[in-house]
């Protein structure tokens, strides 16, 4: 399993699980736990969430699916930005913690920008890291500018991962965000990296899968794993798709491959605002 080291020596495994909208329907949830546990059983052991999905119930439902299994994971959460003032984000923490059933998150994320001053924040995040309800801190959402600013902010340089939107139709970041993480050395962690089901699997992409035995999504993700500071979180809520994610670590692109991507999902021209859904 390959893996990625976040600031300060910490490593993780570059391929997890993404879990927005599950926990949300009752009929689906004995086949979503049983998802998650298969996918930590096979090394996918960095989980995310966050306190917006279902207003929570994504929390809860983890709570329970992994029970037994907390000290095996690298446990993810986020903060809504309206919660991310100096006490709320504190308070906030403290909720997650309880619908999670643990007592402290791995890594803890500013969901988008706010109102909040980013100063605010950080001072949160910092008390709860002394008093080991969080291990690490980061942000989601955040463009280049977003990222100077935050490391213009005192202790801002504490940051430990960057969460975005990143797949082969969304290559906006690779313009100047990915060159700034990678000189930071902070790992970028792409989510909805098969855009949610919908890329385009026609064409290169279903042909470098043939070449490989692989699937296209298995290409898709190998694609976003290309990068040695990539962690990437695709979602799963049935086993078999679970399986599937986890096989894409076996893919190995060559430059033929990538050649072969980028003419098909070409790389950004100039600089795009960054997305995010």
């Amino acid at each position: 399993m390959s893996s990625v080291v976040l600031p300060g020596g910490t490593r993780v495994p570059a391929l997890g699980i993404g879990t927005w909208m599950m926990g949300e329907r009752a009929n689906a949830r004995k086949e979503e736990t049983e998802s998650v546990r298969l996918g930590v059983e096979l090394g996918l052991k960095l989980v995310d969430t966050a306190e917006m999905y279902g207003e929570g119930a994504c929390e809860s439902f983890l709570g329970e699916a992994l029970t037994g299994l907390r000290d095996k994971v690298f446990l993810v959460s986020k903060v809504y930005p309206h919660n991310a003032s100096r006490a709320g984000v504190i308070a906030a923490c403290e909720r997650s913690l309880k619908r999670l059933k643990t007592d402290r998150l791995d890594l803890y994320l500013l969901h988008w920008r706010g109102g909040v001053p980013l100063a605010e924040t950080i001072i949160g995040f910092e008390h709860l890291k002394s008093q080991g309800k969080i291990a690490h801190w980061g942000v989601s959402n955040f463009d280049t500018d977003d990222m100077n600013e935050l490391y213009e902010t005192p202790g801002g340089e504490g940051c430990a991962v960057n969460q975005v939107l990143y797949n082969l139709t969304r290559r906006g970041p690779e313009w100047d965000l990915v060159p700034w993480l990678q000189e930071h050395e902070i790992p970028l962690m792409a989510y909805s990296p098969i855009e949610q089901g919908r890329i385009r699997t026609r064409g290169a992409l279903s042909e470098i899968a043939a070449k490989h035995g692989a699937t296209p999504f298995q290409v898709a993700l190998a694609w976003a794993l290309r990068f040695p500071g990539n962690i990437v979180i695709p979602k799963a809520s049935n086993p078999e798709h679970m399986r599937e994610n986890a096989g894409a670590r076996d893919v190995k692109l060559d430059a033929e491959d990538l050649a072969a991507l980028d003419s098909a999902f070409p790389p950004p021209s100039r600089k795009r605002a960054l997305e995010m859904l």
